[in-house]
């Protein structure tokens, strides 16, 4: 019999519909690693986690029955899938489930630069009535370039499609996608020349990993805005700081900072560069909620079920 500790907190229909299948499952979100060391779920053959642990080979010895691993959301980087698929262990997660929730959220951060709205809204609500130093720009009249071509890339893309702007896409490990909710794929480098607006959909990799630098930066052709709703160490903090500072970037809205917990609850840290980006009037924030809407929280559930039932 199939035996399932969750990890994290999920949507109840998770546990409702495995239950359902004749699966045991047991309540484990308070379990910290040392105890998983130590044997505590030694008998379980599937596990239900977010953020909070790092399933590494270390925590997989000490799972000799496990199965699979079941990570709600559509990031891997708290998972060595190598280390994993070489024992066996199936790795299942449910990018489709959050999906629209992060391109909604992209589309109203970049509409929340180009109109100035949480400034205005600051703005007014200080006493304030500019109506020339809050006029904002139109999205109609923009290139938006989308680098990563997943999930959110294309929910992003699709998002987009009644706004009239000319989109581009590039992903590095996908082709032939052209056309698919009005985007023109392309390479990096087109993006680079030609685009208004960046948003980052990709994975954190050893290759992701501080790919937005100054020198990333510096290859575009014309300032442009930049969007984040992937992981904050995708950016570093400082080089898009001083872009901003020297118009090489024109506003930032970042879901996602390099200062968050591994578990995504929380800022390990308050250094003076994350003051600065609090402070920075040309920058939109939000506490990586872009895939955290209500819907999703249950969609992100039901689709590992549905996967989980179906291996």
């Amino acid at each position: 019999m199939a035996h399932v500790a969750f990890l994290d907190t999920v949507h109840a229909v998770l546990w409702e519909r495995l239950t359902a299948a004749g699966m045991v499952c047991v309540h484990a979100e308070n379990t910290v690693r040392n105890e998983v060391l130590s044997g505590s779920l030694s008998t379980c053959t599937g596990i239900v986690l977010r953020s909070r642990l790092t399933v590494d080979a270390e925590l997989l010895d000490a799972l000799p029955n496990l199965q699979w691993v079941a990570r709600s959301g559509s990031g891997l980087d708290n998972i060595n899938v190598a280390e994993a698929e070489r024992r066996g262990v199936r790795i299942i997660c449910s990018p489709e489930g959050n999906a629209t929730a992060v391109g909604e959220h992209a589309v109203g951060q970049l509409l929340a630069l180009l109109h100035k709205i949480a400034r205005a809204d600051h703005h007014v609500r200080s006493g304030g009535w500019d109506r020339e130093g809050y006029r904002g720009v139109e999205l109609e009249a923009r290139t938006v370039g989308i680098i990563g071509f997943g999930n959110t890339g294309q929910s992003f893309a699709r998002c987009l499609r009644g706004f009239g702007c000319r989109v581009l896409a590039y992903d590095k490990y996908t082709s032939g996608f052209a056309g698919n909710y009005g985007v023109e794929e392309c390479d990096l480098e087109a993006i680079m020349h030609t685009a208004d607006v960046v948003s980052l959909h990709v994975p954190l990799t050893t290759e992701t990993r501080g790919m937005v630098d100054a020198k990333w930066v510096s290859q575009f052709a014309q300032p442009f805005f930049l969007l984040n709703t992937a992981r904050g160490e995708v950016v570093k903090s400082k080089a898009v700081l001083d872009a901003l500072d020297h118009g090489q970037i024109l506003g930032s809205a970042l879901d996602v900072l390099e200062y968050e917990k591994r578990s995504l609850e929380g800022l390990i840290e308050r250094p003076a560069t994350l003051q600065r980006l609090l402070e920075h009037p040309k920058t939109v924030l939000s506490p990586h909620v872009a895939g955290w809407s209500v819907e999703s929280y249950f969609k992100l559930s039901n689709v590992l079920a549905d996967k989980i039932l179906l291996s």
